[in-house]
């Protein structure tokens, strides 16, 4: 699932390695992004292959930290949901994180790109294996997706290795 995949593959691959600097967003209205956001395309990861469609990640304020819920649909048609916790990285203007499914272990989330009005993200992390392009609805515009991607490029991402999320029947 997105951050489940994020926090657990940004831990194993970041232990001890340096990577190019990576720029984020210069801030992000914490109040604006929480709610739901439906994943539209990522770089395919081990910790999502369970994941057939609808995957969504949602975002709720409580108290001094964010609970995480990320969902999506599995072969057998069930659902499989993760719960985590976000803590936001000090003098980042909120676009860096640092994400938890399994404490005390944390992965990091950072917003490298935003719509202006909250509509669309795209989330990774600085070794670059994993991104995501997240969306308020379930399909993007086709021209948006792309400008993202080029976005990614730009941030050093092979946009290549990205694919297209089924969202057939989205979560509730």
């Amino acid at each position: 699932m997105t951050v489940v995949a994020l926090a657990c593959t940004s831990l194993l691959s970041a232990c001890n390695e340096e990577y190019a600097p990576l720029a984020t967003v210069e801030k992000v209205d914490l109040n604006r992004y929480i709610g739901k956001w439906y994943q539209v395309a990522f770089i395919p990861n081990k910790f999502q292959s369970k994941c057939v469609a609808d995957t969504q990640a949602e975002y709720q304020r409580d108290d001094d930290q964010i609970r995480v819920i990320n969902r999506c649909r599995i072969k057998d048609g069930s659902i499989e949901e993760a719960n985590g916790v976000a803590k936001l990285v000090e003098a980042s203007g909120n676009a860096k994180l640092r994400v938890s499914f399994f404490r005390p272990f944390y992965g990091n989330y950072w917003v490298l790109d935003l719509d202006p009005n909250y509509q669309w993200v795209l989330v990774g992390e600085p070794s670059r294996k994993y991104s995501w392009i997240l969306s308020r609805s379930t399909q993007l515009d086709r021209s948006i997706q792309e400008k993202i991607l080029a976005k990614a490029a730009t941030l050093g991402y092979n946009i290549n290795q990205f694919q297209n999320s089924a969202q057939s029947n989205p979560l509730n």
